[in-house]
């Protein structure tokens, strides 16, 4: 199983990555490439890896709680770059086609990953499960 803190470590890392990749000409994500971005359309990718690294690493038991307010948001995103026209969102960050469904089918695979990501089990639950086995225990031995 997958927790959601690695889940969002993962999701961040690759975001900052992809942020950092657009400054860099290259044929994949830059203002020529198969994904054409602009300055600000990086800086939304280094702030939504942040977001997910901070959440993953500073936001203690809040992993969860970031990869769905993340997801949300990207779900937002995608509808937007549908609704709009032309090739800017907002009229600061450059999309185009390619863009408006990556981040549908982003939104969608951290959608999945909320679904399948796992909860560490917090000290009072391990307890609570300790208590009832040891019930159970007691009234099989009676």
């Amino acid at each position: 199983m997958f927790s959601s803190k690695n889940i969002t470590i993962a999701f961040g890392s690759v975001f900052v990555f992809v942020g950092v990749l657009g400054f860099i000409p290259n044929s994949l994500v830059s203002s020529e490439g198969i994904f054409e971005v602009n300055a600000m359309h990086n800086l939304v990718h280094l702030l939504t890896g942040t977001a997910f690294l901070f959440g993953g690493l500073v936001l203690e038991g809040k992993e969860a709680l970031t990869l769905k307010v993340v997801t949300s948001a990207y779900f937002g995103v995608a509808i937007l770059g549908f609704l709009s026209s032309g090739n800017t969102l907002l009229g600061l960050v450059h999309i185009n086609e390619a863009d408006r469904w990556l981040h549908l089918g982003l939104a969608m695979a951290m959608l999945g990953a909320a679904l399948v990501a796992t909860q560490p089990t917090s000290e009072l639950s391990r307890k609570k499960i300790g208590v009832i086995r040891q019930n159970n225990r007691l009234r099989a031995s009676s």
